[in-house]
């Protein structure tokens, strides 16, 4: 161009283009720009360089470089993936040195060089068309071993953590400091309707909705989470800064919120147990949590967060006794008439007649009947504050045997 062989004139220039290339990128790509001067006077540099090297050979030759001798671009963009830059932003950095260069050509360019132009801006996108990958290559295959290793270390935590081995060393590898509490997690999580739609994949929503759950609880915690989670449920380990005794209306109020952000994002109901634990404790927590979890499922109660102490008479009555089968048989008259077991419950979680007749969209004169009808059966009278603790009792035990 201007007369003069291309790769001759850039040759020259370089010590020019070099740091005029550097100042575009800075200017241009705010994130190169926080780079130490160091390295951007001693690593950046030198990538530079090797890159307009590489393009100037290419208008030496009229060849395309392998893509193995690229690999000093892989290279760099995997220090860039270390370093925490994003990809876009590093792609960014060779197309804007690309453009450096076309525009310090453009003013020499003469008309009768018109084909000699279109043979440069051929050569620079199948340039960028090797570059691209080769970089895109190198940032990925970094990003996923750092994924990998950090992945393997937070699940070595969480084994850890669950099997109540000492975490410290654990969560040293991990770079995790060991909150002075864990909010130990027990979940189950309902199928999406796609799962069980008749033209979905029900493995690819399954796994849809796995994903969705896991970025909203990294979204929550604003960084990775110790889970071990399928699209059925598992363990979810969130720390928190306050001890157990700690702990306060305003931290379970949080969890709730959590929980119900999780079902949404997921699109699927969730139900949770939950025990606060310090980290020596999560092992023990874990298995109180899925027992809380189960005892909710087991009693039909609503998908939400719940504790032990949510469940107290229903966990009670969860465990073998021999009280349990004599308390369910108190209610086994009304086995013949399942209308009177539902009345006995509305009633009792209602408060009242009246209450009680409205859900059950009956007269409560209807109401005070089937009560009569329980006590001539069973002895026990719903009205009495005698009968009432005992007759939850029973509604439990009936629950849990019946279950």
């Amino acid at each position: 161009m201007g007369g003069r062989p291309l790769h001759e004139r850039f040759t020259e220039s370089l010590p020019e283009l070099v740091p005029r290339v550097l100042a575009e990128i800075t200017a241009r790509v705010p994130a190169y720009g926080l780079l130490p001067e160091e390295e951007l006077a001693g690593d950046i540099h030198q990538v530079i360089e090797q890159t307009l090297r590489s393009f100037i050979a290419i208008l030496r030759t009229g060849k395309l470089p392998t893509r193995a001798e690229l690999g000093f671009l892989r290279e760099s963009a995997a220090r860039r993936a270390e370093e925490g830059i994003p990809v876009d932003v590093v792609l960014t950095a060779y197309h804007i040195g690309v453009q450096v260069l076309w525009d310090s050509l453009r003013p020499d360019a003469r008309p009768e060089e018109i084909a000699d132009v279109m043979t440069v801006n051929d050569l620079a996108l199948r340039y960028l068309e090797l570059v691209s990958p080769a970089v895109g290559a190198g940032y990925l295959d970094a990003r996923q071993t750092a994924f990998d290793d950090d992945h393997t270390a937070r699940h070595t935590l969480l084994s850890a953590l669950l099997t109540g081995a000492p975490a410290e060393a654990a969560a040293d590898q991990a770079g995790v400091r060991l909150p002075p509490c864990y909010l130990v997690l027990a979940i189950a999580v309902a199928a999406h309707p796609d799962e069980t739609g008749p033209e979905v994949d029900p493995t690819i929503a399954a796994r849809r909705k796995l994903r969705r759950l896991r970025a909203e609880l990294d979204r929550q915690l604003r960084g990775p989470v110790l889970s071990a989670l399928t699209p059925e449920g598992g363990t979810v380990l969130l720390p928190s800064p306050a001890s157990r005794e700690e702990l306060s209306a305003r931290d379970w109020t949080w969890l709730h919120r959590v929980v119900a952000e999780l079902s949404q994002a997921a699109g699927a109901e969730i139900t949770a147990g939950v025990v606060a634990a310090e980290p020596a404790g999560v092992a023990e927590a874990a298995a109180v949590a899925r027992e809380v979890l189960e005892v909710a499922g087991r009693f039909g109660r609503p998908p939400g967060v719940y504790r032990l102490a949510d469940l107290l008479l229903e966990y009670q009555l969860s465990r073998p006794s021999p009280a349990l089968d004599q308390l369910a048989a108190m209610l086994e008259p009304l086995s013949v008439n399942e209308e009177l077991v539902q009345t006995l419950e509305v009633f009792l979680r209602a408060g009242g007649r009246r209450a009680a007749a409205g859900e059950l969209h009956v007269h409560p004169n209807t109401v005070d009947y089937r009560l009569r009808k329980i006590y001539e059966l069973t002895g026990l009278d719903a009205t009495s504050t005698r009968d009432i603790g005992l007759i939850r009792a029973a509604l439990a035990a009936r629950a849990a045997t019946r279950r």
